[in-house]
């Protein structure tokens, strides 16, 4: 994976996704063929530069969430999406497991006109499919700042050799 500055520069997408605890949707996004960069971060909330104390305490407003850079000629933005709906339960409000508030919501942070329309498509038809016994709450909304989490949160399950404590099928 290149830098995320060099990758911008080519014909490359990015996608925002929050579906919890950002370790294990990070790594699963990681595998995906056609993800050149992923980062974890916060966004959605309305606080400058917030920590991950800071986004804990649940007063910043922000989700723990994945910024990912792709190929979309070999991975389509909408694959991506099927991926992110089935990792997570989307209809928990501001839950994943055990982990609770919102900061652990579920959201689609959309970085373009065909990237809302793709997951107000996606989600409609998952929830016209009754997939899920419950009205999935998935926010689909504005990409905002991302602020890059502290360092020891990146590719966190491959630093630590660990693959628990974060709660995605």
């Amino acid at each position: 994976m290149g830098s995320r500055e060099d990758l911008l520069k080519e014909s490359n997408e990015v996608a925002t996704f929050a579906a919890g605890c950002f370790w294990g949707v990070e790594a699963t996004f990681r595998q995906v063929k056609g993800v050149k960069y992923t980062q974890v971060g916060y966004t959605g909330g309305d606080f400058t530069n917030p920590s991950y104390k800071d986004v804990c305490s649940g007063g910043t407003g922000h989700a723990e969430a994945v910024e990912i850079i792709f190929d979309p000629g070999v991975v389509p933005y909408e694959k991506l999406l099927e991926l992110f709906w089935a990792m997570h339960d989307p209809t928990t409000p501001n839950r994943q497991g055990p982990d609770i508030g919102s900061q652990y919501r579920s959201a689609v942070f959309y970085h373009s006109k065909d990237q809302k329309e793709a997951a107000l498509r996606i989600k409609r038809k998952l929830q016209e499919s009754r997939q899920y016994r419950k009205d999935i709450v998935t926010e689909i909304v504005p990409a905002d700042t991302f602020y890059r989490a502290e360092e020891y949160h990146q590719q966190y399950f491959e630093k630590t050799g660990s693959s628990g404590g974060c709660h995605i099928r």
